[in-house]
């Protein structure tokens, strides 16, 4: 399979592991403007493509490599690029032995929690 590099204008995600089971996708991408008219760009769900693993990463110079297939349709450049992780080899949990949490509300007016939870395991007896 050919490789191909991506130069990315923002900073990478640091959790881009190359050589493992990372996969590279990318759709068509659209834009979302908020109330405040700041800009968000996601993608397609309905026109998601997959690229392939996640070779080689180099953060200093925002590049991502990924082995392609020969038949691959590749990305534009406003298209939305992202990646997923094997759950098989990330799988995770809670570490540790407690927790504590502390919710301050330091607003004038009246606010609401909808809803709060935890993951919680008995590792030894």
């Amino acid at each position: 399979m050919p490789n191909i590099t991506f130069t990315l204008t923002h900073p990478l995600n640091q959790a881009i592991q190359p050589g493992t089971t990372d996969i590279a996708y990318y759709s068509d991408a659209s834009t979302y403007t908020f109330a405040d008219s700041s800009t968000v760009a996601y993608g397609d769900p309905a026109s998601i493509v997959r690229l392939g693993p996640i070779t080689a990463v180099d953060y200093a110079e925002q590049t991502i490599t990924c082995d392609v297939s020969s038949n691959t349709i590749l990305p534009a450049s406003q298209d939305f690029l992202f990646f997923s992780k094997d759950n098989r080899a990330n799988m995770t949990s809670l570490l540790g032995y407690y927790a504590e949490v502390e919710i301050e509300n330091n607003s004038t007016k009246k606010a609401e929690l909808f809803a709060m939870g935890s993951e919680i395991f008995e590792s030894s007896k």
